[in-house]
């Protein structure tokens, strides 16, 4: 076989493990029977991958395979696939849970690129190993094409409704989510059809500048934030040795969000959080965006306008807050997976025996975060999927073990109800969006009645 390699990676992750990851992979294609194509560096930008794809076009390559390094958003994944009228394999790699930042993030990488191409209808295949570990037979799965599984969400899987159900859908057709900001490019998972979504729930969407939040912010006297400065200093450590200023600058971001609830009447925010929160205003919104979802006004990260309709439906439901994140991770070994994003969970979801910290964002370098292990017990997952073009239900169940801090930012290991492969296989294979909501507690049979009573087909993971 010959192969046409191109690697993607992102220079805000730690490029020299991502280069050591690299090289692991590059000896073992070499190691392999097939003929290896391409300069097997990291490709960083638009530029490097446009210059790559035009080098390999002239070559004879029978199928492109594509190195998930670390994260990257799906532009340059579908541009390749695009580009060349050959078999497409993802393969992105695993990194150890050492309770230190994401230094690929890679699996997420594999989400987005995943979803956007059961968008595009691209077939491909995957892989998601350690290349200083893979063998060949591993490897060789995959010049197999997956089975997409855009068939599975069938009707038959509808359950009968109930009243709760139907109280729950009435009251989230009167909501309104206010979008602040475009969605990141290349994220796709992120998308979203405003008259869908009204046909759908009756949910409404008001579509707000950045700009309007950071000038209000901006004019926030340091008055106003004194009480969530003094509820913070009360509950978490190290909150004196993050940079002052922008910590004031974070704090009066919750302020202004509360002003625009109020006057919008909104019942959710999906919000823009980079990278202008940081170049531009000096501060991050992640904590700001917990304390806002903490009070029941849920806001969802990277303007995801149906992860925050994903968290108002989780809420009523538990009747709790609800915590909208990625899977960063699935260990097929260990059977479990990880649950991750920078440092918005819920206080309340914090291991009894842990005190939360407040901490700065990885790549950023800027407050405020929190940072603690999600405190153990079973959860509900969920997410309102585009998956394919078509909205339906995702329902997974499991529990959240007693583990040390996978990553850095709050995060926690879960076990699911389903072996951890599997889970996996229908993740990518099903071309599922990057951010899932979870709640603690057993609510598949009340989500099944809603998902009824919203006409969605179902997927229970």
């Amino acid at each position: 076989m010959n192969i046409g390699v191109l690697a993607l990676g992102r220079s805000t992750f730690d490029i020299t493990f991502a280069n050591k990851k690299l090289t692991q992979c590059t000896h073992f294609l070499n190691s392999t029977k097939h003929k290896i194509f391409g300069s097997c560096q990291l490709l960083l930008d638009e530029n490097d991958a446009t210059q790559e794809i035009e080098k390999l076009k002239k070559e004879p390559i029978d199928f492109v395979l594509i190195l998930q390094v670390t994260f990257t958003d799906a532009l340059a994944s579908i541009k390749i696939a695009n580009s060349f009228k050959k078999p497409i394999g993802l393969w992105a790699f695993p990194e150890p849970r050492l309770g230190e930042r994401l230094r690929l993030n890679a699996f997420c990488g594999l989400n987005l690129a995943s979803h956007a191409m059961s968008l595009a209808d691209i077939q491909f295949s995957w892989l998601y190993e350690d290349p200083a570990t893979v063998n060949s037979s591993k490897f060789d799965l995959i010049f197999e094409q997956k089975i997409r599984r855009a068939d599975i969400f069938s009707k038959d899987l509808l359950v009968s409704s109930s009243k709760k159900a139907r109280a729950i859908k009435q009251k989230i057709s009167g909501y309104k989510i206010g979008k602040i900001g475009k969605r990141p490019d290349g994220f796709t998972t992120c998308n979203y059809d405003q008259e869908m979504l009204r046909d759908f729930c009756g949910i409404k969407v008001e579509e707000l500048d950045l700009d309007e939040l950071f000038s209000l912010a901006k004019t926030v006297k340091t008055k106003k934030i004194e009480d969530d400065l003094r509820y913070l200093k009360n509950r978490l450590t190290f909150i004196e040795n993050v940079n002052q200023k922008e910590l004031t600058n974070s704090l009066k971001l919750k302020n202004s969000l509360q002003e625009i609830k109020l006057k919008g009447n909104y019942d959710a925010f999906a919000i823009r959080c980079w990278p202008e929160m940081f170049t531009e205003y000096g501060a991050a919104i992640c904590a700001p965006a917990s304390m806002m979802t903490e009070n029941r006004i849920p806001c969802a990260c990277e303007a995801d306008v149906y992860g925050a309709v994903t968290q108002l439906i989780l809420q009523e439901v538990s009747n709790q807050p609800v915590f909208l994140t990625d899977i960063v991770d699935i260990d097929i070994k260990d059977n479990t997976g990880v649950f991750w994003h920078c440092g918005q969970a819920p206080i309340s979801m914090c291991g009894s025996e842990f005190v939360p910290r407040a901490t700065i964002h990885t790549n950023r370098k800027m407050p405020l975060l929190f940072e603690f292990p999600l405190k153990e017990g079973a959860v509900t997952v969920m997410r309102i999927s585009q998956a394919f073009g078509k909205l339906k239900m995702i329902i997974a169940k499991g529990n959240i073990l007693k583990r040390d801090l996978p990553f850095t930012g709050t995060s926690g290991v879960i076990q699911f109800d389903r072996e951890a492969k599997e889970v996996l296989e229908d993740i990518i294979s099903s071309g599922l969006e990057h951010h899932v909501a979870i709640a603690y507690g057993d609510f598949e049979e009340l989500l099944s009645e809603v998902a009824s009573e919203l006409n969605l087909p179902v997927l229970y993971l």
